[in-house]
């Protein structure tokens, strides 16, 4: 990855009993930056590292800091390093009060007020804690606890965010509680997060930027979508393979209750109205999702039908289903697709890269941090 930009630069190369750590990567001090892999492939190795709570041989960068740099003798100690950590468990101390965890945060900034990073009263009005602030962390639920975690974090000033999958330790329905004050951080705050996650749709609900991991190694960096339609890496390979996209609300029609979405290459049609014109969201669509055509339908259920240019095609003789790899537009300078369809299908069509076609979207999902939730809209449509 190219960048232009302040940026957070990460090169370990080390041990750590029989794992070897070989991983380096740079991706854009803002947004949210998600590494993703299995169990074991070195995430939180990572974020450790960064936090200076382990120590690899390597080069840490946060924008122009350099917090590691082995060959310069470089090593910045973990108390001076501008981080906020958020656990897997919040570990909050129990025998303070909501406010007053929050208030330590505080207290290890050394920041003055100037700086111009959230105070009390902004991070607890983004995050909704007010009436927590009096409790004890041993009466909150599990999602309160993260949200105070989260708030004692920021009110420390980082220059980074890392988060060790914040998540994993709460039940479906407290996830779908938390996540839309994730996604307020994303949207309200400039401060560049770290985000270890296992789970590919906590993922593409709240990241910019994949760092994809193996057995201690990068396997690409890059913007999800980029990343997503790369025939190159296993993301495709997954059952419910999709891509995220970001779309901006361009029309709305009241009479019909559907609100129209700007993306590059097209518009895509979703049921209900989800914000005002020109309002960013984030849309999903799912491999399986997505039928082609060589011709435009004139008679169809099907309301998102775009033109594309096929960029790739997967290639196994062997398997029913293949992954065609679309850019969206006449001219394939669009957003990039996948459609799923089986091998058959791809035959007859006599499909081949350079094609121009028609992608059939069938169903888009709707990611809406208001909603606080994930809207699946779906078109009926024949199997292909």
């Amino acid at each position: 990855m190219i960048l232009n930009e302040p940026a957070i630069t990460v090169s370990l190369d080390g041990m750590l009993g029989t794992f070897n750590l070989r991983a380096a990567f740079s991706v854009p001090a803002k947004g949210i930056t998600s590494l993703f892999g299995p169990s074991g492939s070195g995430k939180t190795t990572i974020l450790r590292c960064i936090a200076g709570l382990q120590r690899l041989p390597g080069r840490i960068a946060v924008g122009a800091s350099v917090w590691q740099d082995t060959d310069s003798g470089i090593f910045l100690a973990p108390h001076r390093r501008r981080v906020g950590y958020v656990f897997q468990e919040a570990s909050l101390f129990t025998h303070l009060s909501v406010r007053d965890n929050l208030l330590y945060g505080a207290r290890r900034s050394r920041v003055s007020d100037a700086y111009g990073q959230p105070e009390l009263a902004g991070v607890v009005d983004l995050l909704d804690i007010g009436h927590l602030l009096e409790r004890s962390p041993v009466a909150l639920s599990g999602g309160e606890r993260q949200r105070v975690a989260v708030g004692r974090a920021l009110l420390s000033r980082p220059d980074v965010l890392l988060m060790d999958e914040p998540l994993s330790a709460l039940d479906q329905m407290t996830k779908e509680e938390i996540l839309p004050y994730f996604e307020m951080l994303h949207e309200n705050l400039e401060l560049p997060i770290l985000h270890v996650s296992h789970d590919l749709a906590e993922i593409e609900r709240l990241a910019d930027t994949m760092v994809l991991m193996d057995n201690g190694r990068v396997l690409a960096c890059g913007v999800l979508a980029d990343l997503q339609t790369d025939p190159r890496l296993p993301l495709l390979a997954t059952a419910d393979a999709s891509v995220v996209l970001d779309g901006r609300i361009s029309g709305i029609d009241a009479a019909f209750g559907l609100t129209r979405f700007a993306v590059r290459g097209g518009d895509l049609v979703a049921p209900g109205r989800h914000g005002e014109i020109g309002d960013k969201r984030r849309l999903r669509i799912v491999a399986s999702d997505v039928s082609l055509a060589r011709t435009a339908a004139t008679d169809s259920t099907i309301l998102n039908s775009l033109p594309a240019c096929i960029a790739a095609i997967e290639e196994d003789e062997a398997a029913p289903q293949v992954n065609v790899v679309l850019a969206l537009g006449t001219d394939g300078g669009g957003n990039r697709i996948i459609a799923r369809i089986t091998r058959k299908s791809a035959t007859l069509l006599k499909l081949v890269p350079g094609d121009t076609v028609i992608a059939q979207i069938k169903g888009v999902a709707l990611f809406s941090s208001r909603a606080g939730n994930v809207q699946r809209f779906m078109r009926k449509g024949e199997p292909t």
